[in-house]
C-alpha cells in the first residue's frame, strides 16, 4: 500500500460543517467540489477515484488535499486571489491613444484602422507590443467617437 503525501482526516465537527456546507444554500461551485473531495478523501478514496466520481481533475484533488494539510479546512474552501493582468497602456498612453484616433490619418490612408494604430503605439514606444483588438478594447472604453453625432461631449 501507497502511503498518502496529504492524508485528509476530518474532526467530526469538521465533517458535519463540510455536509452541511454541501447540503444548505447557495454556495460556488468550487467550493462545493472541494468540500465533497475533502469528504470522500477522509473516507479512504483513492485520489483517481475521487477525481472520477466528482468529475474534477486528479491534480484538482492533490491541489486540494494539500492545501487542507497546509491551511485546514477554511484554507482547502477558499479561493486564492488569482493575480490581475498588467494593462499594456496607462492613463497617459491611452490618453496619447485617443489623441492619435482623433488626429489626420497617416499619408496614403483614407482614416485610421485599428492595425494602423496598434503599429503607431508600437512605433511612438507607448507600449512594447500592442494587438488591434486591444486598441480596440482601449477606444470603446472611452466617449470619444469621430463616427458619431454626439462624441460624448456635454456642451450646455
Amino acid at each position: 500500500m501507497v502511503r498518502e503525501k496529504y492524508p485528509v482526516h476530518l474532526a467530526q465537527q469538521e465533517r458535519e460543517q463540510l455536509q452541511q456546507l454541501i447540503r444548505g444554500g447557495k454556495r460556488p461551485a468550487r467550493q462545493l467540489a472541494r468540500a465533497r473531495i475533502l469528504l470522500k478523501a477522509n473516507e479512504g478514496w483513492a485520489a483517481s477515484k475521487v477525481a472520477e466520481a466528482l468529475d474534477v481533475s486528479v491534480g484538482t484533488v492533490f491541489r486540494t488535499k494539500r492545501r487542507f494539510s497546509e491551511e485546514g479546512v477554511e484554507g482547502a474552501l477558499q479561493e486564492k486571489p488569482r493575480p490581475a493582468r498588467r494593462r499594456k497602456l496607462d492613463d497617459m498612453g491611452e490618453a496619447h491613444l485617443i489623441a492619435l484616433a482623433c488626429s489626420p490619418a497617416p499619408e496614403g490612408h483614407d482614416h485610421w484602422t485599428l492595425r494602423l494604430l496598434a503599429g503607431k503605439v508600437v512605433e511612438l514606444g507607448l507600449a512594447p507590443s500592442m494587438s488591434h483588438e486591444g486598441i480596440r478594447k482601449r477606444l470603446k472604453k472611452t466617449p470619444s467617437n469621430r463616427g458619431r453625432k454626439n462624441s460624448g461631449v456635454f456642451l450646455r
